[in-house]
């Protein structure tokens, strides 16, 4: 017993899901064993009142949905009733055949009643209701929602790319996040696989509308044999017992189904998305005054018509008068006393400012010509904004962090036709031409050849260029030129801004979604360090000073212990930057050389290295002299170039104690130029100085 019991709390889970799940086929097993074991009346009374609540309830979640999507399961709930329907005719339909001659209650007291009650026990009646039902569930009703869901099947497939699409551009520019966009893409497939489902479900009801009627044929010409040749009853007693009880039979049947039928309908024809059909139907059908009052005069006129029911159609056009009266008076009340609303409220021309009149500043925006606008727009192939989604992605695997949106926008006003401009938090920090149409053809260094076309540079890293036509690429290729389009030297122009304003971009709202993430990764690291050692702000300090050099974020968690193993005993952001970067250094030095073990470098020669390091390090401040700043910075600017022809990467090696101050003192003169300490040199690695800044030579 014991052992029983346990297996049936693991079945039942800690939430009983295991048994919910089997509820569905142990359903529709009941239903088809139905089909094979006989019932007694009082069972089939059961099942069948069953039904009709079954069904009645379908209709009501169908005419209180919003959306075809919030009734996604009525494809299933179509087949599921369908089934039962039959297995229940099976069932009754045996009954029926095997127990008709010992009376009207023979199948149970709900077939009785419909067979008596609703045709009064005439089967002739029976037969002509039995037909009208069928006609309309299976003329009207299914056949409309059968082509309304073929015809919208095929639709939302069609518009799927669309959306699609037009859910890519509400990412790229900021309008939603990753999280609405993975639910609005979800959607549109389900919806598309609803139609299809649909389309299939409704050839359930077609052909349940369609064994209704062999099923009642059968039963009449079978019971009708039955009690003429094994009861010995006359043909007007076999008739009145077994077609009576076998159009009850099918009645009882055929309003469920048709309850059912108009449910689908109902969904499948739904147009628009906000409120529910009743909702609609009454905000859009008698809510116009005008249209209430006419016809309530030409049904009052026609109430004046000699030998018309006058009592009659003057009582339904004076209803309809009422309310059209009622909706006017309502109107001209909202009219002279409208409601105010906070947040609908209508400003007067002269009211005071409010802080509503703030338009927050975008953190990073992409603003065009009017000759660019194609690149953004979808129904004209424009692929900027793909391109852009695949940027941030690249960007925040490669430094560490997701960067805010991209909010593109139109700027006729300021902007050239074929201008654009990057701004970060409302500042110009990028602007270019692009020509939509043509090529930009890169001289990476080593072309020669003069191509046709208009002389330019290229934006994102200030190498010659060429604007050429299609039909020249080929042999620009050929020359040795790099060949890009319009769209992409927007989107690499803007990668390069974003990764050389990686620190800027890393706002307090992204370091606290940074903190959130590695959470995920290492709860227990980020809980005793993030804000117990470091508050939020000195952590997005600390990641600012190790951006703003070019080193990547990527390895939070060794960013994190480095914190928790210094934080203790300091403070200050930039000496914790420092020692970051001392842990990191094999992947700084990586993120520079590559896998090369031997590093080229520049140094300093040892009499400037001196005179520097006494000015920079000195107790009383920095105090170097302009005139040795200036030639540092020229002669810092020429070798990193002289590196860079030679194919190393430029890279200052000086002392631990110097290396803040010189990389900022060289960031302006050679910004590709990166400075490191000799504690950043991994033990793994060997150096081999290249030039020395001081020396003649």
């Amino acid at each position: 017993m014991k052992a029983l019991l346990a297996r049936l709390n693991a079945l039942l889970g800690p939430n009983g899901g295991t048994l919910k799940a089997l509820v569905l086929p142990a359903f529709v097993v009941m239903m088809l064993t139905m089909m094979v074991l006989p019932l007694p009346g009082f069972v089939l009374d059961l099942l069948f009142t069953f039904n009709i609540a079954l069904a009645l309830t379908v209709m009501m979640v169908s005419a209180q949905m919003v959306k075809p999507l919030d009734f996604a399961a009525l494809p299933t709930v179509l087949l599921v009733t369908t089934l039962l329907r039959l297995s229940l005719n099976v069932a009754s339909t045996r009954v029926v055949l095997m127990q008709g001659h010992t009376g009207p209650g023979a199948a149970g007291k709900v077939i009785e009643a419909f067979g008596h009650f609703l045709i009064g026990g005439n089967f002739a009646v029976g037969l002509i209701v039995f037909a009208i039902i069928v006609v309309i569930n299976f003329v009207v009703v299914t056949k409309g929602a059968e082509r309304i869901a073929e015809v919208g099947a095929r639709f939302a497939l069609d518009a799927m790319p669309g959306k699609q699409m037009a859910i890519d551009a509400d990412l790229n520019a900021g309008l939603i996040d990753e999280k609405i966009a993975r639910q609005r893409r979800l959607e549109v497939a389900e919806e598309a696989d609803f139609f299809g489902s649909m389309d299939g479900a409704s050839k359930f009801v077609r052909g349940d509308a369609m064994a209704g009627l062999l099923i009642l044929f059968i039963s009449v010409i079978g019971g009708f044999a039955i009690g003429i040749a094994m009861h010995g009853m006359d043909a007007g007693g076999a008739a009145d017992a077994y077609v009576t009880l076998a159009v009850g039979d099918a009645l009882v049947a055929q309003i469920p189904a048709l309850l059912i039928s108009v449910a689908s309908a109902m969904v499948v024809s739904r147009v628009g998305k906000e409120q529910d059909i009743g909702t609609q139907i009454r905000g859009q059908v008698f809510d116009s005054p005008q249209a209430l009052g006419v016809a309530a005069g030409v049904v009052g006129l026609l109430g004046l018509v000699p030998g018309m029911p006058h009592l009659v159609f003057l009582i339904v056009g004076g209803g309809l008068a009422l309310l059209a009266w009622q909706l006017v008076k309502k109107r001209r009340l909202a009219a002279a006393a409208p409601e105010r609303t906070p947040g609908t409220e209508v400003q007067p021309v002269n009211a005071e400012a409010s802080w509503d009149d703030l338009t927050p500043v975008d953190t990073l925006g992409l603003e065009v010509g009017y000759r660019l606008i194609a690149l953004v727009d979808k129904a004209r192939q424009g692929d900027l904004l793909t391109r852009i989604k695949g940027v941030r992605k690249k960007f925040a695997q490669d430094v560490g962090f997701l960067p805010p949106p991209v909010h593109i926008r139109d700027n006729l006003v300021e902007l050239k036709p074929s201008a654009y401009r990057v701004t970060l938090r409302g500042a110009v920090v990028g602007e270019a031409e692009a020509q939509p149409g043509l090529l930009l053809a890169i001289n990476p260094g080593g072309a020669t050849q003069q191509l046709p076309g208009a002389r330019t540079t290229d934006p994102a890293f200030g190498l010659p260029a060429v604007w050429i036509d299609e039909s020249h690429k080929e042999m620009a290729q050929m020359a040795g030129f790099t060949v890009v389009d319009c769209a992409t030297v927007v989107a690499t122009h803007l990668s390069h801004l974003m990764q050389v304003n990686a620190a800027r971009l890393l706002g307090r709202v992204e370091t606290q979604q940074l903190v959130e993430h590695v959470t995920k990764l290492a709860p227990k690291l980020i809980e005793d360090v993030v804000p117990k050692m470091v508050g939020i702000a000195t952590l997005q300090r600390v990641l600012q000073l190790l951006l703003e050099e070019g080193v990547h974020i990527r390895d939070m968690r060794s960013i994190v212990e480095c914190l928790a193993e210094h934080a203790s005993t300091v403070t200050e952001p930039a000496e914790l930057a420092r020692r970051i970067r001392v842990h990191l250094a094999p992947a700084i030095v990586q993120q520079i050389y590559g896998g090369v073990k031997e590093l080229d470098v520049i140094a300093l020669d040892p009499e400037l290295e001196r005179l520097v390091t006494q000015a920079l390090s000195s107790p009383h401040g920095a105090a170097l002299d302009p005139g040795v700043a200036e030639t540092l910075s020229r002669s810092a600017a020429e070798k990193s170039r002289r590196q860079e022809d030679l194919g190393h990467p430029p890279c200052l090696l000086v002392p631990d104690l110097i290396r803040a101050p010189m990389a900022r003192l060289l960031k302006r003169a050679a910004p590709r130029l990166k400075v490191l300490g000799h504690s950043e040199i991994p033990e793994t690695h060997s150096i081999r100085i290249g030039s020395i800044i001081g020396s003649p030579a």
